[in-house]
Order: C-alpha cells, then sequence, then structure tokens
C-alpha cells in the first residue's frame, strides 16, 4: 500500500513512512493511493467476530507489508485489552431507530483512545525496529492530548510534547493530560486558543532544525493511522445493526473531521451507509461550508464543547480531495485561498458532498437543553458533544427507517460544567479516576510563539 499527499507535490510513502511522517512535506495530508473495498461477503463474514479481529481484517489492507500478520494481531489485541467493555465500542438503542455508539471506554474515556493506543505502539514498533528515538508534538483542544499521553507514556523510544490552549479545556482533560508522572512526557499550555497551538505544529514540521536530526512525528488526526483505527468502529456497529444486508447512517460531532473522515472511508470500502450527518458547535466552518458554501475562517469561540472549538478543520481537507475527484491541484489552490481568504467550494464537487452528508449546528444554551431532554427520554446523560450529535441526528436525519447511529466520543465525567449546567449533579468519575482532581500536576504555561515553543521541546527532549 502506498500512500500520496492531498496536494500532490510530496512523494508517495508506504504505511511505516507514512506513520512516521504524519503531514506531508507539501503542506498536505496522506491517503491511500487505492482505496482497499470489502465484498457484501467479505463484510458478512466479520459480523459476530470480536472487535480485535473486525479491526485486524479491517486495516490489513492498508499496513500492506510493513508488519507481519502475527505482529500486527500482538499489537491489536493489547491495544483493545486496555478497555473496560469487552464490546470495546458497544452500541446502545435510544429509540427504535436511534442508537449510540459508545467511544469512552478507553483510558481516557474519549473516542481517540480507540486509534491513539494503537497509534503508540505502532510508533515504538517502527522506531526500535530502526533504532530511532521519535518526538511526538501535538496539539489538543482537549482529548487528543490525553489519549496521545496514555498511548505514548511506556514508549521506550518516543518523548512526548502536547499543546494544548491555557485555561480552555476542562479541569478533567487537562489533570488527564498533566497528573502523567511519566518521564517522557511534557505539557504546554499556550498563551492562545487550539488554531494557534495547531499552526505552530503544523510549522514545526515544515522546519524541523530546531530538533537537531531527531525524527518529529505527528499523533494529531493528520496522521493516517488514526483514520485508520477509526475506521473499525464504523463496519463494527453497522454489522451489529445488520450490515451489509441493510444500510445505516451515522451522525458525529465533528470539528477536526477525522472522525467522520474515517466514516467515509468505510462506505468507500463498502460499508452501506445511506447518510452521514456531521453536527457542530458553534464554530460551525463544516456546516457553513455545507449548507451555504462558505468556506471560511471566523473568529473562534469558546463554548461549552471544548473538543470542537476549532475553526480550521484540518482533515476536511482529505474529504476534499475525494470530492474533487483527486485532483491535487485544484485542492491545493482552494486550500491556499483558504489561508488568505474566504473561499467557496465549485459547484461539482459541492454537490457531491451535499449528496451523502448533511449538517446541524448547535449552540450552548441547546447543548444543555439537549443534555436534560436526552436523559428525560432514554435514561441516558450524554456529553456536551454527544448531545450536539443527538440533536442533529433529529434535525437532519433523511428518513427514520435507516437505523442512525449517534457517536457518543466522550465520557459526560470529562465535562462536569455543562453536566451540572444542565442540572445535574455530575456524572462521576470511573473508580481508576476517582483521585484525578487531587493528584499533583506538571506542565509549563508558553506564550503563543513559535521559537519559544520550538525551544522548549529542543531543550526537554531526551
Amino acid at each position: 500500500m502506498r500512500y500520496i499527499s492531498t496536494r500532490g507535490r510530496a512523494p508517495a510513502l508506504d504505511f511505516e513512512e507514512v506513520v512516521l511522517t504524519g503531514m506531508a512535506a507539501d503542506g498536505g495530508l496522506y491517503v491511500p493511493e487505492q482505496i482497499p473495498e470489502f465484498s457484501p461477503e467479505a463484510l458478512a463474514a466479520m459480523a459476530g467476530q470480536p472487535y480485535a479481529e473486525v479491526a485486524f481484517r479491517v486495516m490489513r489492507p492498508f499496513v500492506g507489508d510493513a508488519i507481519d500478520d502475527a505482529t500486527f494481531r500482538r499489537l491489536i489485541d493489547a491495544t483493545y485489552a486496555s478497555f473496560k467493555h469487552d464490546a470495546v465500542t458497544p452500541l446502545k438503542q435510544l429509540d427504535s431507530s436511534h442508537f449510540l455508539l459508545e467511544l469512552f471506554h478507553g483510558p481516557t474515556l474519549a473516542f481517540k483512545d480507540v486509534a491513539l493506543q494503537l497509534l503508540g505502539r505502532l510508533l515504538d514498533h517502527f522506531l526500535a525496529r530502526r533504532g530511532e528515538r521519535g518526538v511526538i508534538m501535538g496539539a489538543t483542544s482537549g482529548d487528543t492530548g490525553s489519549a496521545a499521553i496514555e498511548g505514548c507514556r511506556h514508549c521506550d523510544n518516543l518523548d512526548i510534547f502536547i499543546l494544548h490552549p491555557h485555561e480552555r479545556v476542562s479541569a478533567v482533560q487537562r489533570r488527564q493530560m498533566t497528573t502523567v508522572p511519566a518521564a517522557n512526557v511534557h505539557n504546554i499550555a499556550i498563551e492562545g486558543d487550539f488554531d494557534d497551538a495547531q499552526a505552530m505544529v503544523k510549522a514545526s514540521f515544515a522546519d524541523q532544525g530546531f530538533l537537531q536530526g531527531r525524527r518529529l512525528i505527528a499523533v494529531n488526526s493528520i496522521n493516517w493511522a488514526r483514520i485508520m483505527a477509526q475506521i473499525v468502529y464504523y463496519v463494527y456497529a453497522a454489522l451489529a445493526l445488520g450490515a451489509p444486508h441493510r444500510a445505516v447512517s451515522f451522525t458525529v460531532p465533528s470539528a477536526n473531521f477525522g472522525n467522520l473522515f474515517a466514516g467515509y472511508m468505510a462506505r468507500r470500502m463498502g460499508l452501506p451507509v445511506r447518510q452521514f450527518v456531521i453536527a457542530t458547535n458553534a464554530n460551525d466552518i463544516l456546516h457553513r461550508t455545507l449548507s451555504a458554501n462558505d468556506f471560511s475562517r471566523r473568529e473562534l469561540k469558546a463554548t461549552l464543547a471544548p473538543s470542537m472549538d476549532i475553526v480550521v478543520s484540518s482533515n476536511f481537507e482529505r474529504l476534499l480531495f475525494e470530492a474533487y475527484d483527486r485532483d491535487a491541484a485544484a485542492v491545493d489552490a482552494l486550500m491556499s485561498r483558504f489561508q488568505h481568504e474566504p473561499a467557496a467550494l465549485a459547484e461539482a464537487p459541492l454537490a457531491k458532498l451535499r449528496a451523502l452528508f448533511a449538517s446541524h449546528s448547535v449552540d450552548d444554551d441547546t447543548i444543555i437543553a439537549v443534555i436534560r431532554e436526552a436523559f428525560g427520554r432514554t435514561g441516558e446523560l450524554l456529553d456536551p458533544h454527544t448531545a450536539t450529535g443527538y440533536r442533529a441526528a433529529e434535525r437532519a436525519r433523511t428518513d427514520t427507517v435507516t437505523p442512525m447511529i449517534t457517536l457518543a466520543t466522550a465520557h459526560p465525567a470529562k465535562f462536569e460544567d455543562a453536566v451540572v449546567r444542565a442540572g445535574f449533579k455530575g456524572a462521576p468519575l470511573p473508580d481508576a479516576l476517582q483521585d484525578l482532581l487531587s493528584r499533583p500536576e506538571r506542565y509549563d504555561v508558553l506564550p503563543a510563539e513559535l521559537a519559544a515553543v520550538q525551544q522548549y521541546v529542543a531543550d526537554h527532549r531526551r
């Protein structure tokens, strides 16, 4: 399997190199040169299999000959053994045709564990085989950082530096990062927002001289391995509801778009998906693009769903690449315009997206109302991000017969403020995290300046 850049000016890479590289040298994102496909018979043969077995079969074509089968199975088994539910990503029924896919049973209570627990193991495997050490540098709006740290804290060949926006993540989210005592873990609170942090990470990948020869590695969803691992739970959930013999639909709380692009890839691989619904908070670039062809930046708003507080949706570029029939030059030109001025999609690509995707935007007042309403109707206490999905599924789905699966992206205990504002006493943390709020923290606050951040990383790497 080879991987190509969405902007067409970077070399094609194999799976090992694409995992270790992350972002393409031309500023684009890597995607498979050819998308593997499963026949209905191959999909049906996965029904009823354990999650780890489905994961092996779904991801195997993307790996190629970079890892032998026995080693890949061992890495997958170790990854999902750490999850607290035997189903790994269980389904719950909300009404006759609406289901909740719980993605928060990993060690940090968020969907990003599904991919990052595997990515850490893949990185350590490849670096050990090469006799190298690597430096992870990532930006988080809340959940990616803790999941990346948890996935990499035990890795022998990695140092990890996570940038989060100072005082713009929840206390639980912050402490899940800053209370980890591992020597290879470093947390940086940026005096800015997520987009400032993400821009500095991207700039560091473009010019890695500050590391003096050490390899810089991405764990944000720009890394293809994260998309690959997230494809699995779309397949797993759809099979549980009768696929490939009947179609399903998905609603996905969306910001950086990696989660939803994984679902799109599952459909391209043969999964019968009738519709995707994009759920956003007040930072609604995805909703504006789809509904009004307004592909432009706006000022970031701090919301009750902080993991979605993003105004530049990086992985949307991967979907644009497909919508533009893989015309890398057209995508490159569009993304260049977007950096400097409001942009718009061409008519034909936009029509393709609208045929498959719907969208809905939810403000903070609605999030609070939905948390209260959903509990009253179903007994499920939703986190604020999942609440956006719950409302979007109701408002934007095209039919009520096709099963709708809304992705529950985080445990409500991670966002106590929203839960309390909705009228509840809070959501208790799982037993393993009961003392989280009393553990000592370790992080440094830095200005949103590239030179300061790069110097910090250079000084603290091992």
